[in-house]
């Protein structure tokens, strides 16, 4: 089935300017208002996924209540009404990441958005002896699906060091990248440091050299201005879940002249033009790469928490968070036994650290009892864990809704947990 691809839509307008109105945002979050343990919720676990606005709780209920039907194909009223908030909010992602619409793949999330482009297209491009240069600072999910494919070809994967403040080694980075490196792949924000890595730089060192580069960037968008074109990366990989909207869908970005010359990774349904038992032919991208009956709610639900991203405005995000990384910064590091790890000069809103009085899930669940919801565990960067050598961290991380009196209540717990186990 062809589509018509309309023109690459522009980027949505920029938000209004002023400072962040906390009390108003905080009131368009339902859940913020939810009492944990007879108390107030200070909720800290935001790159483990974020909370959602009314406006994609609404975006939600309106598809399920007034649209809800199969997309593509039906000439009834309610697929039409479905096929098109489905392929609008398509346009909307497209133009938040400043990508044409044939350019963005809908995936379950960042993980499956990885593993399509190791399977589609590297797997394909790999000879023995071939190497994948990651980094140090990698989430699971770029690692693994490296691995994978590499063992199937006698490849190897291999990542470059992290310095003791948790940045990138960069010239150690660029001088891996050789002969035989097939593909680079790195986070924009690392998940358990907070750490910006210099990504735009990167894609240009790899590109210098003939070498594709894939982008993380499930830490990124909620927090930074992401434009796929400006950066020229050749795949960029995010998820909802960690920008304000469902959990279970997100999207690939990849130039189209990858796409093209990938080969299909799942067989089914709406990735198909023709089907016969001689053999079958693939539907135009991106549709090539979307097999089955897609998550119509995800994609319409993602769009509207980026809708919400635009409409706050990234630069307020930004700085709104920064200030608050700056103020736990200070309030952290005047905790006796408490050591953060990261300290990276460019840096998101994480605080990773530990105290050298309790385990972090000790301490986690400490935290939890005082209504401070944070994430402990080696926070799918084993890895990094064992660079660092610590089994674990504690994790505070920020959004848009947070404020100083969430950092006070962390401050009070932590202090709870010195004197239990101090």
């Amino acid at each position: 089935m062809t589509r018509t691809m309309p023109a690459t839509p522009a980027r949505p307008a920029a938000a209004a300017a002023g400072p962040l109105d906390l009390a108003r945002v905080r009131a368009e979050f339902p859940i913020l208002a939810e009492p944990v343990r007879g108390g107030r919720l200070a909720y800290l676990d935001n790159a483990a996924t974020s909370q959602k606005p009314e406006s994609v709780l609404r975006a939600l209920d309106d598809y399920y209540r007034h649209k809800n039907s199969n997309v593509h194909r039906a000439v009834h009223d309610l697929a039409e009404r479905a096929t098109t908030a489905y392929e609008g909010a398509r346009d909307r992602i497209a133009a938040f990441l400043g990508a044409a619409r044939e350019e963005i793949v809908f995936t379950r999330g960042t993980t499956e958005s990885i593993n399509l482009v190791a399977y589609s297209h590297l797997l394909p491009l790999l000879q023995p002896g071939d190497e994948i240069l990651l980094t140090g600072m990698e989430h699971h999910s770029n690692i693994v699906p490296w691995q994978l494919v590499a063992a199937q070809k006698g490849a190897r994967v291999v990542a470059a060091p992290v310095t003791d403040r948790g940045e990138l080694d960069f010239e150690a980075w660029r001088r891996m990248l050789g002969e035989r490196t097939r593909l680079a792949a790195f986070n924009h924000v690392s998940n358990s440091l907070g750490t910006i890595n210099p990504v735009a730089a990167m894609v240009r060192e790899a590109h210098a050299r003939g070498i594709p580069a894939l982008v993380d960037g499930a830490q990124a968008i909620a927090h930074l201005a992401v434009d796929v074109r400006a950066l020229d990366v050749d795949f960029y990989a995010c998820s909802s879940h960690k920008a304000y909207g469902p959990t279970g869908f997100g999207a690939l970005y990849a130039k189209r002249r990858h796409l093209e010359a990938m080969a299909p990774w799942q067989g089914g349904g709406d990735m198909i033009r023709t089907v016969s038992f001689e053999g079958s032919t693939w539907n135009d991208v991106p549709y090539k790469f979307e097999a089955g009956t897609p998550d119509i709610a995800g994609a319409i639900g993602f769009a509207a928490a980026l809708d919400y991203i635009q409409a706050q405005g990234l630069e307020r995000i930004g700085a709104h968070e920064h200030a608050l990384l700056a103020e736990g910064t200070a309030r952290l590091e005047q905790i006796p036994g408490l050591r953060l790890i990261g300290t990276a000069a460019e840096k998101a809103g994480i605080l990773s650290f530990v105290m050298d009085c309790a385990h972090p899930q000790d301490v986690g669940t400490i935290l939890d009892q005082e209504g401070v919801a944070v994430r402990t565990g080696h926070h799918c960067t084993m890895p990094l864990m064992q660079r660092f050598a610590v089994p674990a961290t504690v994790r505070a991380s920020l959004a848009v809704y947070n404020g100083s009196d969430d950092l006070q209540q962390l401050e009070r717990a932590l202090h709870k947990v010195r004197r239990l186990f101090g």
